[in-house]
């Protein structure tokens, strides 16, 4: 039995989302010290922070205006996703809300380069498409200025630097966008388009060069089948490699558009690879590097710069490391480790690391995936938890879970599979499950699955499928699918029915769903056919359903059928909802609720 209980292990902080202040002193972070992210500040190196904000919802962001004490952060309610944007004065503590529309979706899009305006896309005009946005620092409410009325999902990647254009960014699917610039002196504020193209082609983590000429920013144009970094030169259109990840995804840079100075992210089988640099001003695709910085946990992102760009703040994690932020010192590489969120009393030492690990699936294709055993596992007599990450579109890598580790040290064994359609591994990877194709994932399950009972430490007859969201649809088809390999499934916040999903899911999301699993119009018959829901009647699992009420992307309704039907086959079911969560759990004391019970259903039945 476990030596700390699901409560001792969910008081494991994380301190992310650095933003240093004008100043080049303060550094403000969030850290979940209370149950929710809320922001705190620290003036120096593993100092007592300073706690400045005290709600009970979470705080989504923290950002520092480039010239006054003062930050805008973003806060939804009860999960809903609709955030809202409030100023703090970080010298009297005061807090103003700035958008008060508690309807609309407001996503953040970053303060001019003076300090007296902000800008920002929201929903408010209609659900389905973002508009543009501009506001002072000290207006409210319907001051702010539409600047442009979209027509889909737009979102805003930073100001020039004179401050006289916008960078903006249309999604159409997570593997097809387009990039506009915004001139917000011209009469007529028509996007000027950036990347024609044809097909799904990404433009993502763009950022502005320092002369304002032409734009950084990673791509797959050219099909590549990963995203290298590139520039864009702004008056002849042509698009040059910088760095190429030489197989693997670079995921992104962060870029000081006064120095030139930026910290670019390669994603090497699921690890941060880092490269620091500064551009040459007069050849913008030549830089020279610093060292890269020695971090523990061997994931980590979020880079924020100081006001001169000598040092850069950013949060690493990994399997045995909980999340904290660091300082760089970019010309020498030294990192120093600025927050201490603490680990409840728990050793460090007692947490488990993941071995990396391939799984050969039923057409040959290798599927990765991080398997962590607990200490001294018994031969043949591990119960063993397949965790099956959301998405489709998304990547496990080892960053620290509490959750893992309570398991873990219950003596579960941990099994994380990147299946086809994960991203990390290109876009021809990640495109094996569209549509028609959707099935294949799932039976990439059932191949790890055989591999992990011919595994000589894992018990075959114990093996549990887990899962959130997309991860949650990905539990009940294995259930409903291969009903004979499971003892258990947790399906959290997940899609039993892509039909009634893709009708009840917010408007803004249905286009950019429906380029992924098929659309209403012209694939419902096929979404019916695999619709776990559809083949209830195969699951013999028990099976335990949790969902939060207020999730505006998979609704409620689909915990609520999958469990009444299952329930009426005869399957032993356990259903939780709660009333104040959205998609997924945010709140403490419902995350140690909902973890305790699935801990008591797994011990019961697994």
């Amino acid at each position: 039995m476990s030596s700390y209980d699901i409560e001792r292990y969910l008081n494991i902080r994380s301190a992310y989302g650095a933003s240093f202040g004008p100043d080049g002193e303060r550094l403000s972070f969030l850290m979940n010290t209370t149950g929710t992210p809320q922001i705190w500040t620290l003036q120096e190196p593993r100092a007592w922070p300073e706690q400045r904000t005290f709600y009970d919802e979470r705080v989504t962001f923290a950002s520092w205006s480039p010239e006054r004490p003062e930050l805008i952060f973003g806060m939804d309610e009860g999960g809903n996703e609709r955030a809202q944007l409030f100023r703090l004065d970080a010298e009297t503590g005061e807090i103003e809300a700035l958008t008060a529309m508690p309807d609309a979706k407001h996503r953040w899009g970053g303060w001019s380069h003076d300090g007296e305006r902000f800008a920002f896309t929201s929903n408010r005009r209609d659900e389905s498409v973002f508009d543009v946005y501009v506001q002072g620092r000290d207006e409210t409410g319907e001051a702010a200025e539409l600047v442009y009325e979209g027509d889909g999902w737009l979102s805003l990647s930073g100001w020039s630097p004179d401050d006289s254009r916008l960078l903006v960014s249309q999604a159409y699917s997570n593997f097809d966008q387009d990039l506009y610039i915004l001139d917000l002196e011209s009469d007529e504020r028509e996007l000027e388009h950036l990347t024609p193209h044809e097909g799904d082609v990404r433009y993502q983590s763009a950022s502005w060069a320092p002369d304002g000429e032409g734009i950084y920013l990673v791509t797959d144009e050219g099909d590549a089948d990963t995203l290298y970094l590139a520039y864009l030169d702004l008056e002849s259109g042509d698009m040059e490699t910088v760095i190429d990840g030489n197989g693997w995804n670079v995921d992104g840079i962060a870029l000081d558009d006064e120095t030139g100075r930026f910290v670019c992210s390669r994603n090497v089988e699921g690890y941060t690879e880092l490269t620091v640099g500064e551009f040459d001003p007069n050849e913008p695709t030549a830089f020279e590097t610093f060292p890269e910085p020695d971090l523990p946990g061997g994931i980590s992102g979020g880079v924020s710069f100081d006001p001169d760009a000598e040092r850069f703040a950013l949060s690493t994690s990994g399997d045995a490391v909980n999340t904290n932020v660091f300082v760089i010192d970019v010309e020498s590489g030294a990192a120093e480790q600025w927050t201490s969120a603490p680990t409840a009393g728990i050793p460090p030492e007692s947490f488990d690391d993941s071995d990396l690990v391939s799984v050969e699936s039923f057409d040959g294709l290798e599927v990765p995936g991080f398997l962590t055993l607990p200490d001294s596992p018994e031969n043949g007599e591990t119960p063993v938890i397949v965790d099956i990450h959301g998405g489709p579109e998304s990547q496990r890598r080892p960053s620290f879970s509490s959750v893992k580790q309570y398991f873990l040290d219950r003596g579960y064994a941990y099994f994380e599979p990147n299946v086809r359609g994960s991203s990390g591994y290109g876009s021809e990877y990640a495109s094996l499950d569209d549509v028609e194709n959707r099935m294949d994932s799932v039976a990439d399950i059932e191949a790890c699955v055989e591999w992990l009972q011919d595994h000589p430490a894992i018990d075959p007859d114990r093996i549990a499928a887990k899962g959130g969201s997309y991860g949650g649809f990905m539990v009940l088809a294995a259930l409903t699918e291969y009903p004979d390999l499971w003892a258990a499934g947790v399906d959290t916040v997940g899609i039993a029915n892509f039909v009634t999903f893709l009708e009840n899911t917010g408007d803004w999301r249905r286009e950019l769903r429906e380029a992924e699993y098929g659309s209403l119009a012209e694939d419902r018959e096929f979404l019916e056919e695999i619709s776990p829901i559809n083949n209830v009647e195969n699951i013999e699992a028990p099976l335990f359903v949790l969902h939060g009420e207020n999730d505006p992307r998979v609704p409620v309704g689909e915990a609520e059928q999958i469990a009444e039907k299952a329930a009426e086959q005869g399957v032993p079911v356990r259903k939780l909802l709660f009333e104040d969560e959205g998609h997924g759990l945010s709140k403490l004391e419902n995350r140690i609720e909902a973890y305790a019970e699935i801990a008591d259903f797994l011990d019961e039945h697994v």
